[in-house]
Formats: structure tokens, sequence, C-alpha cells
């Protein structure tokens, strides 16, 4: 048995099958990406990685499956799968994976070939553990999948309280030893048990307070957009392809980008956190549909025809349309009088919540200081942006005084 002191779960205890997988190369890697990718340039303690978020993962499953009462060889999947679910994480964590599913069509919970091949695989199969099958459980399937990634899987409950701890923030604390004493399983459903239904809500509540403060926060954003441009230019530029960006770690990249011609001046601005600034900071309802809908090369086109118009390089112009809000959480299934409901139909805080989603949802377009209000004021016009007047002069100074401290 393998002890661990953790700065979130204190002392986490780590032995079988995990305790072997913990010092494959595989899953040492997740010590050089980071949990927040850019997020540090916003929140400085924000250095955590993917390693030790696994580890609290895994802490997590356990305690889970000692409640629930699972044992024997299906306990073990699912620890296994539990330290294995982030493996498939590319560098910077979901800040190119974007990029990265456009050329390869896998999302890092697709880690079939990781667990088949090499150390890893061989380590599961000598546990008498089908690497598919751990694989599945990653992704989310069957009923114990739901443990590692479902609407009340552990993977969040721990995300949530070590990106708050290490951020500083506090709207992520959640109380995950009555989170994990509340789960229960209904004819294969992971449900919380009676009596829970702000239990769940708490859960909800946390991501929804945490997603503008930390996820989404505009210079997170922004730096974001950035890394998948110069990304996107690196695979254009180079003999990498997106297989191989997408096994790098996060100094992996910087190299790589700090070593090729096209996409040294974005490694030099990232080093120097020297960002893009806001030129429009868009309301959903400002946006038209046609824009929400358009896709990559649409909007790259769009990019450029906007750079054009204001004579400065395409590189200089970024135009951000997050997908519209959603609510996964809302769905999570509780036990409310001896009957199975869906949070969204019991608690009166799901509406109010996607209402203020809806509310705090932008689109961003971003360019170099000097030429904010030059590609401000064109960009509208391109994007068919029904902008009140003098918006546009409100949204470069950052709609909130408290942000520029940040920009």
């Amino acid at each position: 048995m393998a002890t661990i002191k953790d700065s979130v779960h204190d002392h986490i205890e780590i032995e079988g099958v995990a305790e072997a997988l913990l010092d494959t190369p595989t899953v040492q890697r997740l010590r050089h990406i980071k949990q927040l990718g850019t997020v540090q340039l916003v929140y400085p303690s924000a250095n955590h990685t993917r390693f030790e978020h696994s580890l609290g993962v895994y802490h997590l499953a356990n305690r889970a499956l000692g409640e629930i009462g699972i044992e024997g060889r299906q306990a073990e999947r699912v620890r296994a799968a539990a330290l294995l679910h982030d493996v498939g994480h590319g560098p910077f964590s979901h800040n190119i994976e974007e990029l990265t599913h456009r050329y390869t069509g896998k999302y890092h919970d697709d880690v079939d070939e990781l667990l088949a091949e090499g150390e890893v695989g061989g380590i599961l199969r000598d546990h008498d553990l089908d690497p598919a099958h751990i694989a599945g459980l990653v992704a989310g399937d069957g009923q114990f999948g739901q443990l590692v990634s479902g609407e009340l899987d552990v993977d969040r409950m721990d995300y949530l309280v070590r990106d708050a701890h290490h951020t500083g923030v506090p709207y992520g604390t959640i109380d995950t030893e009555r989170l994990i004493r509340a789960l229960t399983f209904v004819d294969g459903e992971l449900v919380l048990d009676e009596g829970n239904v702000q239990t769940a809500e708490s859960l909800l509540l946390a991501r929804a307070l945490m997603n503008p403060t930390v996820y989404m926060h505009p210079v997170a954003r922004i730096s974001k957009a950035m890394l998948r441009r110069a990304s996107e230019r690196l695979l254009n530029e180079t003999a990498i392809d997106a297989h191989q960006l997408r096994r790098m770690d996060d100094h992996d990249l910087l190299v790589a980008l700090r070593n090729t011609p096209e996409t040294q001046s974005f490694a030099d601005r990232y080093s120097s956190r020297r960002l893009l600034k806001k030129a429009i900071w868009a309301e959903l309802q400002h946006v038209p549909d046609s824009l929400l809908e358009a896709d990559h090369e649409e909007i790259r086109d769009l990019e450029s025809t906007i750079a054009n118009r204001a004579d400065i390089p395409a590189t200089d112009v970024i135009v951000e349309v997050p997908d519209e809000p959603t609510m996964r959480e809302s769905t999570s299934r509780v036990i409310v009088g001896g009957e199975i409901r869906n949070l969204g139909d019991q608690s009166p805080l799901v509406s109010a919540l996607r209402t203020a989603q809806q509310g705090q949802w932008r689109l961003g377009v971003y360019t170099r200081r000097e030429a904010t209000d030059r590609v401000g004021r064109l960009a509208a016009e391109e994007l068919g942006l029904e902008l009140p007047d003098g918006l546009i002069r409100e949204t470069r100074r950052g709609l909130h005084a408290t942000l520029d401290d940040f920009e």
C-alpha cells in the first residue's frame, strides 16, 4: 500500500491495481498537465495538475464503493478507471481538445488504445482486468461507469473542491462526504437517496458559481483562445500531427511553439502574459443565430475579413463563439417521496441558474490593445451583432471595472 498526502483529502491510501499503475509513464505524465490550463494567468496558485486530481478521484471512488457495498473485481475495475480517467488529456487539459478532436475524432475520454497498449495494458491484464472494459468505464458506460463519468460522478466532486482550494475561490466548496454517503443504485441507475435534494443542489450551485468566476473568466478565455490558435498553426506549419499533439504535456507544447517561427510570438506573449484584449464582449441576445451555428471555417473566414478591413495581420484577430450554456447537473436523479425524479423537475433553483447562465454568456472578439477600437467597430458590422449604441465601447472597458486588474 502507498500512502500519499493530498492537499484536499489529507491522506490517500492506494493499493492493488491502482498502486501498480501509479508509476507508469502514462499516469506520471499527468504531473505535467495543469488541471485548469491557462487559468493560472488569473489565479497564480492554480498550478495543480491532472495527477493530483486523478488521485482525488480514485480516493472518492474508493469511498463511494465502500458506502455502496461494491467489492471484489468490480471494485478494482472502478478504482482503475478512476485513476486512469484523465490519461487521455492533451496539454493544458481541455484548452485544445476541440482542436485535436477535429483532426482525430477523439476526446480525452477515448482511451481504448492507451489502456490496451504498453505498461498500463500489461498491468491491467496481470490483475485480470480487461483494458477495453476499463476504457468503457472511463467513458461512463454501464452501471458503474456512472461513478466515474456521469451527472453524480466523483470526478466532478473532486475537481470542484480542488479547483476552489487552489484558486482561493470559495464557491466550489461542497460536502463531498454527504454526497458520497447519499449515493445509491436503483435498478442500475446512480441516484441520491431520499432527503438529498439540497445535496444535489449544492453540486449544481457550486458548478454554476465556479463557471464565470474561474472556468470562463475573460482572461482565461482569451489565453485559451490564443493557445488554440497557436496550436492550430503548429499543426499547419510543422510535421507535428494532432495524434502527437494530444500526447504532449504542457512543457512539450510550449517548447514546440517556442521553437517554431510561426508560433514563437505566441510563446513569447504567453510567457510574459501579454495577452490580446477584448474588442467586443457581446451578450447572447445580441448575436444572430447564424453566427451561433457557424462552423470553424466560417469563423476563420470572418476573422480574416475583419483583420483585412482593419489592416492588421490575421493572427491578431480572434473571434470566439462559445457553445450555448448547458446544465448537465440538472439531470441528476434524486429520490423524493419514494420516487426517482430529475433534479431539474424538483428544484426551483435550476430554472434560476439556467437564466443566470444565459445572462453570463458572452461572444468575444480579441485583438491587440491598440487595435481594439477599430476591430470592435468592424467586427460588429461583419458579425451582424445587434449591439446597442455605446455597448462596444463599454465592452472594451471590460463591463466590470474590477476586471481591469486582470486584463
